[in-house]
């Protein structure tokens, strides 16, 4: 059995002691080990474990010093009977099921079904394929540990506790504030106050809290066609007035089409999903609209500007100059999705809403992933690892296009200026979901076009190809893979068309 439990509490994060610790624990609370009961001596667990001695002792010494057990002068070790008190035994040894109960039919209780809208899906073990073209996702070599680590024990320090570990209810970290206000968004060409910014639990976060608060039955927004699935989700679940509108080559096509709503909302920096970027000539045109026809606008800025010729455009809001433009960018999007901190800038008397919004939700994110965010920031990490990213898309974003061009000529590529993707239409008749089963049986995981569109079945011979989150080193084989199964397809279809 404790070979067993041990096997079950491995993990290559946690040392050997760490592991017979969270055995013992597991044992304990689950019910393996009752309370009062003796537990193994440490001699005896050391030979069935294969460990050293020392090491269960530790454990045992550990485990006593939280409570967990209790010694007694020569017989060893036991159970308290503390650590359990007060626990409820499982419902189901006294029934579960009451026979003259009524079944409570949920389905006709929900007001809505998110799980029924079309999002973009990834497979949870999508690290266990050969060749991972997925956008956003985590790629561990381009991870700043060493000083992610730092800022993380550095936030632990006695001073820093004391900030960020009160309840903050409707306030952010002040020291993170003060970084993104001076450090992050002059980068964008954005000046704010703290008045004018608000901490989110990502960019989405963000975008619903937006749509809460601003958006309900009737009003109009127009949404880019193709464009960010989530947000064409959020926003259709609050109003049915939401209007896809057309992109071409540089972004939002802006013309007198756009003046009859009340938001726009725009991904101008690389648009989602095909990662062009709007110029500055049409970004001041939009903003010229907006203010003539009372337009608000709804900037996602989701992925930073690392243009691959150097010369990045301000963000839209930086050409603001009557708080028109509701900004919404994103801090982990550079480093890991897993940190999930992202940020609005607006209005003064829109950011208090928002926070008033926000202490309903949630009160506010993490302080201590704040402030060690901000430290992360202070020490100029954020800087050196904005360019580390900014190199490595360069150098595989390089790499696919060549591959592309080399093997699957017959495909064509949006025009890209940076990024962690590119927007590929496939050859004639060739149907994404077609291409990326197959692909998946070589290995080969890309996302399909349709999702992207607001109607479906709109569209389905284009597919997006990231490559932040795929090594260097696998590229060519990847494509070259890709294009073997877009070529099975297309045989196929020869096949079927002679038949």
């Amino acid at each position: 059995m404790w070979k067993q439990l041990l096997f079950r509490s491995a993990r290559d994060n946690l040392s050997l002691q760490a592991q017979i610790r969270e055995m013992l624990v597991g044992a304990i609370l689950d019910g393996h080990l009752r309370p009062n009961e003796a537990v193994p001596s440490s001699r005896l667990l050391a030979e069935h474990l294969s460990v050293g001695r020392i090491t269960v002792v530790l454990a045992y010494q550990q485990l006593a010093d939280e409570g967990y057990l209790f010694s007694k002068e020569r017989k060893g070790h036991f159970v308290s009977a503390d650590i359990v008190g007060g626990r409820f035994k499982k419902m189901t040894e006294f029934g579960s099921v009451d026979p003259n109960g009524v079944v409570v039919n949920w389905g006709a209780r929900f007001c809505q079904h998110p799980s029924l809208q079309r999002s973009i899906s990834k497979p949870a073990n999508w690290q266990s394929y050969a060749y991972p073209f997925l956008y956003g996702q985590f790629d561990e070599s381009l991870f700043p540990t060493s000083a992610w680590r730092e800022c993380c024990l550095k936030a632990l320090s006695v001073i820093d506790i004391r900030a960020w570990a009160p309840d903050q209810i409707s306030r952010d970290d002040d020291s993170l504030v003060h970084q993104i206000c001076t450090r992050v968004l002059p980068r964008r060409g954005v000046w704010a106050t703290p008045d004018e910014l608000i901490v989110t639990v990502g960019a989405q976060h963000a975008l619903y809290m937006i749509a809460d608060l601003l958006i309900s039955s009737g009003t109009r927004v127009a949404i880019e066609d193709p464009g960010y699935p989530d947000a064409r989700n959020i926003f259709s679940s609050r109003t049915d007035a939401l209007t896809p509108v057309a992109i071409d080559s540089h972004g939002l096509v802006v013309g007198e089409h756009l003046r009859n709503f009340d938001y726009i909302y725009t991904t101008p920096s690389h648009q989602c999903p095909t990662g062009v970027t709007m110029p500055l000539s049409r970004r001041e045109q939009l903003l010229r609209l907006a203010n003539e026809s009372n337009v608000v606008i709804i900037e996602d800025d989701f992925e930073s500007e690392n243009n691959f010729e150097g010369h990045p455009i301000p963000a839209l809001k930086s050409l603001d100059r009557n708080n028109r433009v509701i900004y919404v960018g994103s801090l982990s999007k550079s480093m890991a999705p897993g940190l999930r901190i992202g940020y609005i800038v607006a209005a003064p008397e829109l950011i208090a809403e928002l926070r008033a919004l926000r202490r309903l939700m949630i009160r506010h994110p993490s302080t201590f992933i704040q402030r060690s965010l901000s430290l992360f920031i202070s020490l100029g990490h954020n800087d050196a690892q904005l360019k580390r990213l900014g190199e490595a898309q360069k150098e595989r974003s390089a790499l696919v296009l060549q591959a592309m061009a080399e093997f699957a000529p017959q495909c064509s590529i949006a025009p890209l200026t940076g990024g962690g993707s590119c927007w590929v239409k496939l050859p004639a008749g060739v149907l994404a979901q077609d291409l990326a089963e197959v692909a998946l049986d070589k290995g080969v995981l890309i996302e399909t076009g349709e999702v992207f569109f607001h109607k479906l079945n709109a569209s389905d011979n284009y597919i997006r190809l990231g490559f932040q989150s795929i090594q260097v080193g696998v590229i060519q084989a990847g494509i070259k893979a890709l294009a073997s199964a877009i070529d099975e397809v297309q045989f196929g279809l020869s096949k079927q068309h002679n038949n």
